[in-house]
Parts: structure tokens; C-alpha cells; sequence
């Protein structure tokens, strides 16, 4: 049976929404691919594919995570440049400016806004997430689509909010394409503006959101089911702050089961807070 190339402009309109629902919002290339032609050749000379990579074991996970404070990744030159913009920065504000004035990410050319950080700067938690999504790049702001919403309900939920006492932000400050993870270059880019963010911010406490804060920020290979719930430390410059590893608000909306864990992380870090004296 042959397939038919034609569609209706109803079918286009209904594709194309649910594609930009979806996050594909943004051209990658000069030209459009024509899909029917790239199937047609395939079934002619299928392309080959590689075998798979024989398994490799991993080591048995630490008992709590440990703590890092360097990229992983090795220097590039964009990364040497924003370690030196942010060694400059002696206030937030600084940083955001320069943050902002950064052009060493790729990512910035296809996003719309710089997303720096939102919440209270003398809040005693600093919660991190991976990178912007599309309405984080609409607003400039961290955590404002469904997931920010439910992380708002979560923190409320024991005692916390923006307006006071938690302060939001991410591993990435522009939104990749189609809101895939970060490259380890990405990251590795971006983390000497937020080694000093942390280190400028000072919290008493730091709440991971999902596996990529965990990866760069404690050194993790893991996923964020075997290491949510096990609180690390995460050093700089001699500073030890206590590091909750979490599910992303994100995951929670995909997989409402994993909300129970969820629950009794932000139970443990309101312990952790009440211990602290800070809450």
C-alpha cells in the first residue's frame, strides 16, 4: 500500500500545533527535509545500523552523594571566558548582568530571554533545575509553565514560596532547542556563572530538581530514582551546604505515581530546615 504525501490544511494546522505543544517550536535548519522523499530512498537502501555497545557494569552507589566543585568537562574557551566574567561578579545583580551579557553558549542564539534565577535573594533555599523551557523562555523567568506551577504547590506545602524564603534557578540559563538536556559542553559553559551563584547566593540549604543538577553539581552518575532523597554536600571554597537530590516537578507530571516519594522528600528537607533554624 502506498503512502499518500497529501494532507489537508486542517491536518497541517492540528500537526503543526501539536508539534509546537510538544516544544518542536523552532526551525534547525536553512531548509525544510521532505520526509516522503528520505522514506522512498529508505526503502530502497536501508541505512544500516550499528550494533548496540556491549553493557557495561557500573560501580555500586556511594552511601550518600559526594560533592564536587569543578566542571565536568575540560575548559573550553568559553568556559575559561565565563569563569572570569564570573569571578568579577561581587553581587547577584553583577552576575545576572554578566550572565546576561554572555554570548560564550551557543544556546543563547536560538532562545529568547536569558533566564537568570526568580525568588527571594536572602531566601535560605536554592532550588535548581536543568534549563528553561518554552515558557521560561517566553518570560524570562525559571519554573513558570505546569511544572513551576506544581513545584509552587509543592514548596507551599511545607512553609515555603518565591515572595520569602526560596530562590529558584537552573544548571543552563537559555532553553535548548526542542527542550532536550543539555551537552556536558553546555553545562560545563555555564558552570562557573553558577558555582558563583551559589557561592554569592549562600544558602543554607540546596534542593536538586532531577538528575542533571545532581550529575553537575555532586558529580552523579546515577538516576534521580536511585539518588533522590539522599542528602549530599556540595563544597565550595571550603563551604559545605547540605544537597537534597529530587524528582523535577517535570517527571512528577509525567509519572504521578513517583509523587509519594516526592511528598517525603519535602518532608525531609522541612526536617532539615526546622534543624537548621531557618524555618
Amino acid at each position: 500500500m502506498t503512502a499518500n504525501p497529501t494532507i489537508n490544511p486542517d491536518e497541517a494546522r492540528a500537526a503543526l500545533k501539536w508539534l509546537v505543544d510538544a516544544g518542536a517550536d523552532e526551525a534547525l535548519a536553512d531548509a525544510p527535509v521532505d520526509r516522503f522523499a528520505v522514506a522512498a530512498e529508505a526503502t530502497v537502501a536501508p541505512a544500516r545500523v550499528a550494533a548496540p555497545a556491549p553493557a557495561v557494569a557500573r560501580p555500586a552507589p556511594a552511601e550518600s552523594p559526594r560533592a564536587i566543585a569543578t566542571a565536568p568537562v575540560a575548559a573550553s574557551a568559553g568556559a575559561k571566558s565565563a569563569r572570569e566574567a564570573a569571578a568579577a561578579c561581587a553581587t547577584l545583580d553583577e552576575l545576572r548582568s554578566a550572565v546576561e551579557a554572555f554570548d560564550g553558549c551557543q544556546l543563547k542564539v536560538t532562545a529568547k530571554h536569558t533566564v537568570f534565577a526568580d525568588g527571594h535573594q536572602g531566601a535560605p533555599v536554592m532550588l535548581i533545575g536543568e534549563a528553561p523551557g518554552r515558557d521560561e523562555d517566553l518570560q524570562g523567568l525559571p519554573f513558570v509553565g505546569r511544572s513551576g506551577q506544581l513545584l509552587d504547590r509543592m514548596l507551599n506545602a511545607i512553609g515555603l514560596d518565591r515572595a520569602t524564603n526560596a530562590y529558584i534557578t537552573n544548571v543552563i540559563f537559555w532553553r535548548p532547542p526542542g527542550n532536550r538536556p543539555p551537552t556536558p559542553e553546555e553545562a560545563a559553559v555555564c558552570a562557573p556563572f553558577l558555582f558563583r551563584h551559589i557561592e554569592l547566593k549562600q544558602p543554607k540549604v540546596l534542593v536538586l530538581l532531577g538528575g542533571t543538577p545532581v550529575k553537575h553539581l555532586l558529580g552523579i552518575e546515577e538516576g534521580i530514582t536511585r539518588t533522590r532523597g539522599r542528602w549530599g554536600r556540595y563544597v565550595l571554597n571550603g563551604v559545605e551546604i547540605p544537597a537534597l537530590p529530587t524528582f523535577h516537578p517535570a517527571y512528577l507530571l509525567r509519572q504521578p505515581s513517583a509523587k509519594k516519594q516526592a511528598w517525603l522528600d519535602l518532608v525531609s528537607l522541612k526536617l532539615r530546615l526546622r534543624d537548621l533554624g531557618v524555618v
